[in-house]
């Protein structure tokens, strides 16, 4: 699995770093950041519920 995040998309609403911070994290941008792009174990399921939920469907996963 891969994730990664569409910049011009991303609208900083921040729910991905509020629901799974071990892998997303707020830039100085005020954009949302990939810090884990391959996770692993439990991550990787919760990466694939909170993608879905981003409103600007700026959320990439690749399997």
């Amino acid at each position: 699995m891969k994730i990664s995040i569409d910049e011009t998309l991303c609208t900083g609403c921040s729910i991905c770093v509020t629901e799974l911070p071990e892998v997303f994290e707020m830039g100085d941008d005020g954009l949302a950041k990939v810090i884990v792009e391959s996770p692993d174990g439990d991550l990787v399921e919760k990466a694939k519920e909170v993608g879905p939920i981003c409103p600007a469907g700026a959320i990439n996963i690749e399997d």
